[in-house]
C-alpha cells in the first residue's frame, strides 16, 4: 500500500533546495531545482538516464557543489563555502549505486567502521548495534565475511546497514538496485520499505517505477534538469499533467493514467 501525503499534520523540514543549478563543463545538469523533504518522508527521484538524479544526491551529500542555490539541511545553508563536508556528511547516509564495501574489512568492520572512527562509538557497543542490526537484515551469520563472499543483495544490504548505523537525520539511496542481478533486486527492496515504514527520511532515484509507487509518499519526475512534475504517487503515476511526465512514463506498463 503507498504512504500517502498528510497535508494537516506538519512535519520538520529536514532537506530544502532552493534553485539549485549544477553544470558540467557547458553541460547543465540541474537547471534551477526546488524540493523540500520533511521528517520521516520518502521522496523518489524518477527520470530517465542523465536527467540529473544521481547529481542531485551528490550535491545534497556536498560531494559536488552547487554553480547556484542553496542547499540546507535543517535550517542550515550547507552549499556555503565554508561549510566542511566530513561534518555533514557524518550527518547524511548515503548508498550507491556500487556498493563501495571496504573489501580487506569483515561485514562487522564495515558497518562499525564510522561510528568508531568518526563519531567515537567504543568498539564493543558499535559491535553490538551491528550485529542487531544486520540480523534484522538476515545477515546475523555474514558478521565475519569479507564482501567478496557475498552476493551482490548480500553486499548492497550491508552497506544500507552501514549507511543506518550512525542513525543519520537523511538517508539518501542512489539507484541501489542497477548494479544487481534481477532476483536479488527484491531483497533489497524489502529492506528499502521495512526503513520506510520505520520513518527513516529518505529520498532515493530509483527506476523501479512500482517501488516508487507503492512505497514513496513524494515522487518527483526529472527531466533534463529540471522538476517537470511533483506530487503523492497516487497523482503523478495515476493522473500526471505533463504531457512529458505521461510520455516518461508510458514506458512502464499500467503505470501512467
Amino acid at each position: 500500500m503507498s504512504q500517502s501525503e498528510d497535508a494537516a499534520t506538519p512535519r520538520e523540514e529536514v532537506l530544502r533546495l532552493d534553485n539549485v543549478w549544477k553544470a558540467f563543463g557547458d553541460t547543465e545538469v540541474l537547471r534551477g531545482v526546488d524540493l523540500t523533504v520533511a521528517s520521516h518522508q520518502v521522496v523518489a527521484l524518477i527520470g530517465a538516464s542523465g536527467s540529473g538524479k544521481s547529481t542531485l544526491l551528490r550535491t545534497i551529500n556536498l560531494l559536488e557543489r552547487v554553480d547556484d542555490g542553496q542547499v540546507f539541511l535543517r535550517g542550515t545553508d550547507i552549499s556555503r563555502p565554508q561549510t566542511r563536508p566530513d561534518v555533514i556528511r557524518a550527518r547524511i547516509g548515503m548508498v550507491f549505486q556500487q556498493f563501495n564495501l571496504f573489501p580487506h574489512l569483515t561485514v562487522l568492520d564495515n558497518v562499525t567502521l564510522a561510528s568508531r572512527r568518526v563519531f567515537g562509538v567504543s568498539r564493543s557497543t558499535a559491535e553490538q548495534k551491528a550485529r542487531q542490526l544486520l540480523d534484522q537484515v538476515g545477515l546475523a551469520d555474514r558478521a565475519g565475511a569479507y564482501p567478496d563472499r557475498l552476493s551482490g543483495g548480500q553486499q548492497q544490504r550491508v552497506a544500507i546497514v552501514r549507511a543506518i548505523a550512525t542513525d543519520p537525520e537523511l538517508l539518501l539511496l542512489d539507484e541501489i538496485t542497477s548494479a544487481l542481478d534481477p532476483e536479488l533486486v527484491g531483497e533489497v527492496l524489502e529492506l528499502v520499505r521495512t526503513l520506510a515504514a520505520r520513518g527513516t527520511t529518505i529520498v532515493m532515484a530509483t527506476h523501479e517505477m512500482a517501488f516508487a509507487r507503492d512505497v514513496a509518499n513524494h515522487v518527483v519526475f526529472l527531466d533534463s534538469g529540471v522538476i517537470a512534475e511533483q506530487g503523492p504517487p497516487a497523482q503523478l503515476f495515476g493522473a500526471p499533467r505533463e504531457t512529458r511526465t505521461r510520455d516518461f512514463l508510458s514506458r512502464f506498463t499500467g503505470l501512467a493514467g
